[in-house]
């Protein structure tokens, strides 16, 4: 789908030129399927399996033969033909078949994923079996009986996983079973971080006055999580013509530039009026949400974006998984995640017209509020289990859309 017309996406001043004043917060909800949206898939490339965790397919995974290949044993026992008692021909192993043609009232005895002999009607599982003197006695199982038949799972030709699909080790695994050593994908998209703020300190405790920065470690990994890969992390001063406006210019490897602060309209925040300068397409400016309402989502000439993050630690998680997190899927080819709706319990403020965004554990009654999330405050997100979004008509348990994680 195209993006949206830049008319039907900027806010009321973000076609005058220099810093916005009064951006136009738009639905968080909305907010995630614009970022999504406007995001041009990648290119595809092949890899190899090895190094696919995480990708994401860029063509539907085929079934290259049947699944399984032949008829094989589904359990440890005994290969029969016919009615009992049979008699013991020989043995038959995983990769080792036994060769012959078992006639009425003859068994082999079978291992789990070995070829079933010609002539054979079904496996008698070996607990249920008597083997004396060279023969087998059971009750006779129906035909099929502990078999799995060719192409059971899959005939050759079909859709073992779609377009679309994040890797993991389980498709990894499927694709392996079906014979490929190579995928075709949609590689990581690449994004620079760039985090602002004269007053942080990165290494020990702060002295009066200064913070010590948490988002320059916390963002590579959060940028895997929603499955990029970081090509840069910089401090950048937050002194007018401090360097931001070329520190987002040279990043020309990556697809997107992170930006932590100077996403509001205060003196030191410049990203606003730097994008006007650029000329950029503002696809989301302010979103009507607590905490992370100044984010912002821009598109720069050859298809390059800037996402602005809040300054604030939970500020920038919040938005970084309402903007970022969809654009990255969109640029991998991935379909953008439907959120569960599940019941919150706890104490949160609500705002009207704003969706909350409050970190969460599960619970047998659905989920229940972490304490410890105040913009700037990371305790109630490292130890919850997900995000979820209230919105202004919320009531201790209610229903609520939660953000899984790589979401």
């Amino acid at each position: 789908m195209p993006p949206p017309p830049a008319s039907a996406v900027t806010g009321p001043s973000s076609s005058v030129p220099g810093a916005p004043t009064h951006p136009q917060a738009i639905p968080w909800h909305e907010a995630r399927v614009r970022a999504h949206r406007a995001a041009h898939p990648a290119p595809p490339c092949r890899t190899p399996l090895r190094d696919a965790i995480g990708l994401t397919l860029a063509d539907d995974l085929l079934a290259l033969g049947p699944q399984p290949a032949f008829d094989t044993a589904a359990m440890d026992g005994y290969a029969v033909s016919g009615a009992p008692p049979w008699r013991i021909r020989g043995t038959a192993r995983a990769g080792m078949a036994w060769q012959g043609i078992l006639g009425p009232g003859e068994c082999v005895r079978i291992s789990t994923g070995s070829l079933l002999p010609v002539g054979a009607d079904a496996v008698v599982p070996l607990e249920v079996a008597t083997d004396t003197d060279g023969h087998v006695f059971a009750a006779a199982p129906p035909e099929g009986r502990h078999v799995r038949g060719t192409g059971e799972d899959a005939a050759a030709g079909d859709c073992l996983a779609p377009a679309g699909t994040r890797i993991g080790p389980a498709l990894v695994g499927l694709a392996a079973a079906a014979g490929h050593d190579w995928l075709s994908v949609r590689p990581r998209p690449r994004v620079a971080a760039l985090v602002t703020g004269d007053e942080l300190e990165h290494s020990g405790v702060p002295g009066p006055g200064r913070v010590r920065d948490a988002l320059g470690p916390l963002l590579p990994s959060l940028i895997a999580e929603l499955g990029g890969e970081t090509a840069a992390l910089h401090h950048v001063p937050d002194r007018p013509h401090g360097g931001l406006a070329r520190a987002v210019h040279v990043h020309g490897g990556a697809d997107v530039v992170v930006v932590t602060g100077s996403t509001s309209v205060g003196t030191t925040d410049q990203l606003r009026g730097l994008l006007a300068d650029a000329e950029a397409r503002m696809v989301v400016d302010t979103v009507a949400c607590r905490p992370g309402h100044p984010m912002l989502l821009a598109e720069l000439p050859a298809h390059r974006w800037v996402v602005g993050l809040p300054g604030n630690p939970y500020a920038a998680l919040v938005s970084a998984r309402t903007l970022l997190g969809p654009l990255l899927a969109g640029l991998s080819g991935r379909a953008l995640p439907r959120l569960p709706r599940v019941p919150v319990h706890g104490k949160a403020k609500v705002s009207p017209g704003r969706t909350r965004l409050v970190p969460v554990f599960w619970a047998d009654d659905g989920c229940r509020i972490a304490q410890g999330h105040g913009a700037a405050f990371l305790r109630g997100a490292a130890v919850a289990d997900a995000l979820a979004a209230i919105g202004p008509d919320w009531e201790d348990g209610g229903l609520a859309p939660v953000l899984l994680s790589q979401e």
